[in-house]
């Protein structure tokens, strides 16, 4: 893997990591009582998807198990329709998505911690 792409993927484990902080002893009731739980996630799971935009073609191929396409998109929709975010979608994001692709990201930068 290239050094930038090694870089990326330590990126979005940095960006996951804060969510799983961020969620922790949470519910999903406090996603909108909370307007800075919601401004925090959101923009943890935007650099997931800028990296991951970022990423070589190489490294995307390389593994294919990762759904590269649907992190961007969600990164792209929070980015452009920040005005109309979904707290459903990102608490799902959050609380189910992020947590699957943490082990992968990790296997994929070799720290399986």
């Amino acid at each position: 893997m290239r050094d930038e792409d090694r870089v990326r993927i330590l990126h979005m484990i940095d960006a996951a990591e804060a969510v799983a902080q961020f969620i922790d002893g949470r519910s999903r009731d406090d996603l909108d009582q909370d307007r800075m739980l919601l401004f925090s996630l959101v923009h943890a799971i935007e650099i997931l998807g800028e990296a991951a935009n970022k990423l070589s073609l190489d490294a995307r191929t390389a593994a294919p198990q990762v759904p590269w396409g649907a992190i961007v998109a969600m990164r792209n929709r929070l980015i452009h329709g920040y005005f109309d975010i979904d707290t459903t979608i990102v608490w799902k994001t959050a609380s189910v998505e992020v947590p699957e692709l943490l082990p992968l990201l990790r296997t994929l930068a070799g720290r399986n911690t």
